[in-house]
């Protein structure tokens, strides 16, 4: 069977959300078409919160998270700034922790930044810890 890389980390990605979004609780529906803007919908018995999901590696000891979605087709690749208003809360998973880490649109500009090691110069000031983000906000 022929795979499409990019793919299957997106798949592995929603899997591991849909796992740990179990396990906290949250009945968790899913959209039925892939044009939708967010991934799958937690339903914690009163609100209803649309995530989307990205899969991220760590580098140098941090993810990095663009707010852009990406596709390709005949006239090459393309990149569009994600509509924040369409995305209540951004799902990383990162396979080097294999953990999830949640954050709210309104907290990031163009990029998010998770610190999974703490910085060699101890810096902690603007830095957003990965451990501090694992609960759904």
């Amino acid at each position: 069977m022929k795979t499409h890389h990019t793919k299957n980390k997106g798949d592995l990605g929603v899997a591991k959300a849909y796992c740990d979004l179990v396990e906290k609780g949250y009945l968790v529906l899913f959209p039925s078409t892939e044009h939708a803007p967010f991934d799958l919908v937690a339903y914690d018995g009163e609100n209803f919160i649309r995530i989307q999901v990205k899969f991220r590696r760590a580098v140098n000891g941090s993810v990095q998270i663009r707010l852009k979605n990406w596709w390709a087709d005949k006239n090459g690749s393309h990149g569009k700034p994600i509509d924040k208003s369409q995305v209540d809360v951004f799902c990383v998973y990162c396979p080097d922790t294999n953990k999830c880490y949640y954050f709210r649109p309104e907290n990031a500009k163009t990029y998010f930044s998770l610190r999974i090691e703490t910085p060699k110069n101890n810096q902690s000031k603007n830095i957003n810890l990965a451990e501090n983000f694992t609960g759904v906000p």
